[in-house]
């Protein structure tokens, strides 16, 4: 049982950061969806493919720029104890920060060509000539937001990275369309993208000079701090990069055999990473609320939180999860139509791999929190191998199926792994009777009738079907009397950011307490 107080609070912060950054991550998909709309439609499918292959390619010279510093601060600010250690981590951070960002983006300027060249892949020369750009912006903005979140503000990454971003670069695409001499080619669309990362960094300074300072004021710093941080980030840069590789290296290796594939594959990928949308938007804030938690020596309102997190986050994954993988056909020709049919077993293979990894819960941010960066750098090498060992063995005669098994398998070994170090170190884990009893009595009927209704689903109903799946959820959670203490404060949570009690919901709750024992 967690600290009342202690849980209240951090499911409190936690509630209104997953929301907003939920809101965010759902604009980021759905910007993101027009955008590969518009540029599918608009160059050939080499140029596709070579702009997602740049575009993982500046993900992972980020990952390695980024230094470790975005978890470390994020984690650091909350657990320090003066404002001075604050001021002395935020200048640091900001200044080696941004040098990295700077040689990182001249090292991938100077190897493009080098790069296209070996993968005997011409398109990719454009691409890796502009997105250098690209690569020093996102670090820049990912320390920007870092910094933030250690205070639990999710605005810099739910507006300016996951929404803004994406946002300037539908419109500047659509720009190009309606302008003359009307037409996207494959260097416009390169410059749009490039574009949009500019200027959605200024507007992230801008903020950043408005509110920064209201958080943290000028005044004398401690520069012992630094050396600290730095040396927490180090495992931290493994970490990242480990875990660029065990979310691109399987694609990657597909571009080294099959580059045309790489762009169709990603379609499979990015259904998948929907169902991590919500576990990822909790365990971004969750990771400042724990570190703060600890501070206080409130290591069991963590262990509250993280069930309860983990609990109503499946809320969003199940129904994704239970129609990609059982009406698959149906699930791709509602979003991509019949063409993208190919895809179809990769996308279960990767769409279950990703819903493992949600029902897990934010692990390695929790690891994070507790200090346990060696542990998790061990678990990130462990799952790249893994992805990188099954990539090169099955994409040469499998193909899009055999990255898919490569990207679902280290995705569950890295999160795995962080969960079970978690439960046996700490005891937190959400492998509680309230989160498995209204899963499985849930996904278990709901998974029967999708496969075995004599009939062919139309494609309207597939997002009722989706939202009758969520409601099941929640009327098995009240009928098994799955009903927590960490429910109703959660209940309490989101009193507090809608401004208003909410008596129905509470009399509805009740149904789901468990029966008090004789």
């Amino acid at each position: 049982m967690g600290s009342p107080s202690g849980a209240r609070d951090g499911l409190s912060s936690v509630t209104r950061g997953t929301f907003l950054l939920l809101v965010g991550s759902l604009a980021y998909v759905a910007l993101n969806f027009v955008a590969r709309f518009i540029l599918i439609r608009s160059i050939s499918t080499d140029e596709w493919s070579a702009f997602y292959l740049a575009l993982t390619l500046v993900g992972v010279f980020a990952a390695f720029g980024s230094l470790g510093l975005p978890s470390a601060i994020a984690r650091s600010l909350p657990y320090a104890a003066t404002d001075a250690e604050r001021r002395t981590m935020v200048r640091g951070t900001l200044i080696v920060g941004t040098a990295a960002a700077i040689a990182v983006s001249v090292a991938l300027g100077l190897l493009g060509s080098w790069i296209a060249s070996s993968l005997n892949f011409p398109d990719l020369v454009p691409a890796l000539e502009l997105f250098p750009v690209a690569v020093g912006t996102s670090i820049v903005a990912s320390l920007i937001a870092a910094i933030f979140q250690g205070y639990e503000d999710v605005v810099p990454n739910a507006l300016y990275i996951q929404t803004i971003t994406p946002g300037l670069f539908v419109a500047f695409l659509v720009a190009v369309l309606l302008l003359p001499p009307y037409g996207i080619d494959y260097l416009s669309a390169l410059l749009a993208y490039v574009l949009a990362n500019v200027v959605a960094l200024l507007l992230t300074v801008v903020y950043t000079l408005r509110w920064l300072p209201r958080r943290l004021a000028p005044g004398p710093r401690a520069p012992s701090v630094f050396g600290p941080l730095m040396r927490f980030a180090t495992p931290l840069l493994l970490v990242t990069l480990m875990s660029t590789v065990i979310g691109s290296g399987d694609t990657l290796v597909l571009g080294s055999y099959y580059p045309g594939a790489v762009g169709t594959y990603g379609a499979s990928l990015t259904l998948a990473r929907l169902l991590q949308v919500g576990v990822g938007a909790a365990g971004y804030i969750f990771l400042p609320v724990a570190a703060r938690l600890l501070r206080n020596r409130d290591a069991s309102a963590i262990r509250l939180t993280y069930v309860t997190v983990t609990k109503w986050m499946i809320l969003f994954s199940l129904p994704l999860f239970l129609l990609f993988v059982f009406l698959p056909a149906r699930s791709l020709d509602f979003v991509y139509t019949s063409k993208y049919a190919v895809i179809l077993l990769p996308l279960q293979i990767t769409v279950t791999g990703a819903f493992l990894t949600t029902a897990f819960g934010p692990a390695s941010n929790a690891q994070v929190a507790f200090a346990q960066t060696r542990l998790l750098a061990y678990n990130s090498v462990a799952a790249a191998a893994v992805d990188l060992g099954v990539a090169f063995a099955l994409v040469p005669s499998h193909g899009m199926t055999g990255a898919a098994i490569a990207w679902a398998l280290a995705n569950v070994v890295y999160t795995g792994l962080s969960l079970a170090e978690l439960a046996l170190l700490t005891g937190v884990h959400p492998f509680r009777p309230h989160f498995l009893v209204p899963l499985v009595a849930t996904s278990v009927p709901v998974a029967a009738f999708l496969v075995l209704a004599p009939f062919t689903f139309p494609l309207w109903s597939l997002p009722v079907l989706g939202f009758g799946i969520a409601a099941l959820l929640v009327l098995v959670v009240l009928l098994t009397r799955s009903v927590d203490e960490g429910d109703r404060l959660l209940l309490g949570a989101v009193e507090s950011l809608v401004g208003r009690p909410l008596p129905l919901l509470r009399r509805i709750g009740r149904f789901g307490v468990p029966a008090p024992r004789s």
